[in-house]
């Protein structure tokens, strides 16, 4: 570790946390340069939901590299782009029966969050978008500026215009619904609130502390932007793919998005992909307007095929996050209510879990006693107060409990170490 402490930036944050050097890495298991095993309920933060080094997509990847296909394409038309645009219209937009153009905005979701912006704005020639407290969707000047975290928006140096916070679905408790008081704000001329181009917003926070919005909440925002004439861009990048059950998290709700950020786990393989669904009327870009170097990485669409293929052609994958998640909640709501002393709620879906504590300073403690017993899992909310929950989709059920024993443990060490251990008869 000391080249990397000694000539990596201090901005480095994962390797804090998890302070040892992996060599390899298969399935849900990582293993260090000393030999270590490593359950991982991390995910690459969501960007390997299907797990690391995926035997199908990784011999797609060879077989291309070996026979020369074409890496980097800028936005050239090359076949494996073609064969993506193909799978990804036939099995994902066709049988949810979805009309949308593909934009490639550049290799992180943050590039997908910021063209959805400007689409947006340039198709209402309206400034405004407006956000949800708690909302996390990128670390560029626009996508920072629709982001709630105060440390990561002081970050930025400049102030951020254009982007009007609102509170997120159940954020005052139990009781209001802040989708009725955004309409008293959209409806009242004397409100201040001018008329947004959009509204974003993410069905499952993840970076924001895995708060989930209630459907019901969700299908009155999108009811508000077609009565005031804004549209409704989901950002997908961690909750999608497969996180949450179905490809998108937004399904189950009954939405139909303007726009739809996509990144993280879309290219299957850890591969930098993202994208930015805009319905067909709103793609008014002019050619060029919008660009980046890295918008045609063909590795990427290689492994995004085949992951397509491989996991999307029926709900199998689907059924089994859904089945197992079930387990995941049942086992860690058991391990909260074993101990009276313990304050913390559970919440989440799919495998997109998290505990938040109400002493905050125990999540990180849980976290880090976790990584000692070898499990990889991080921490988020505003104060990294919920530990996150977030095993590959592939994790077998045997590995699934071998990593909630050591939640298990974990949380029973840290709550004796702070003299909390009162445990429940």
């Amino acid at each position: 570790m000391e080249t990397i402490n000694r000539l990596e930036s201090e901005v480095r944050g994962y390797v804090r946390s998890f302070p040892v050097k992996f060599k390899t890495a298969k399935a849900n298991h990582m293993v260090d340069e000393d030999g270590n095993d490593y359950l991982d309920f991390f995910s690459g933060a969501g960007a390997l939901n299907y797990g690391h080094n995926d035997e199908v997509m990784k011999k797609a990847l060879l077989e291309y590299i070996e026979s020369d296909g074409v890496t980097h394409g800028l936005d050239m038309a090359t076949v494996q782009k073609s064969i993506f645009l193909k799978t990804f219209e036939d099995v994902v937009m066709k049988p949810r029966n979805m009309e949308y153009k593909i934009q490639f905005p550049g290799p992180t979701g943050t590039n997908a969050v910021e063209a959805a912006l400007k689409i947006a704005r340039k198709v209402k020639q309206r400034e405004g978008v407006l956000f949800f407290t708690n909302a996390y969707h990128g670390m560029t000047l626009g996508a920072l500026a629709v982001t709630g975290n105060a440390s990561k928006r002081g970050g930025a140096g400049v102030n951020m215009p254009g982007a009007i916070p609102m509170p997120y679905s159940g954020y005052f408790g139990k009781g209001r619904d802040t989708a009725d008081d955004l309409e008293m704000l959209l409806k009242n001329s004397s409100s201040g609130l001018e008329k947004p181009a959009a509204i974003i917003l993410e069905t499952v926070q993840g970076e924001g502390g895995i708060n989930v919005a209630d459907f019901d909440w969700l299908k009155k925002i999108e009811k508000l932007c077609h009565e005031h004439d804004m549209l409704l861009i989901v950002d997908d990048i961690q909750a999608g793919v497969g996180r949450t059950g179905p490809f998108f998290s937004f399904e189950p709700a009954g939405i139909k998005p303007d726009i739809i950020t996509v990144s993280k786990s879309l290219s299957g393989y850890g591969l930098p992909l993202a994208i930015t669904m805009i319905r067909p009327e709103l793609d008014i870009w002019n050619p060029g307007e919008h660009n980046g170097t890295f918008r045609g990485f063909n590795h990427a669409f290689v492994t995004a095929t085949a992951a397509l293929n491989e996991y999307w052609r029926d709900d199998k994958l689907e059924k089994k996050v859904l089945r197992q998640s079930e387990h995941v909640m049942t086992r860690m709501q058991g391990i909260i209510d074993a101990h009276t002393r313990f304050k913390a709620e559970l919440r989440g879906r799919g495998f997109f879990i998290g505990m938040d504590c109400e002493n905050a300073e125990l999540a990180d403690e849980i976290a880090a006693e976790c990584f000692k017993h070898r499990l990889i899992l991080e921490t988020a909310g505003p104060n990294d107060n919920v530990m996150k929950v977030m095993p590959p989709l592939i994790t077998p059920d045997e590995d699934l409990d071998a990593g909630l024993d050591i939640i298990e443990k974990a949380v029973h060490t840290v709550l004796e170490r702070n003299g909390l251990l009162n445990t429940a008869a």
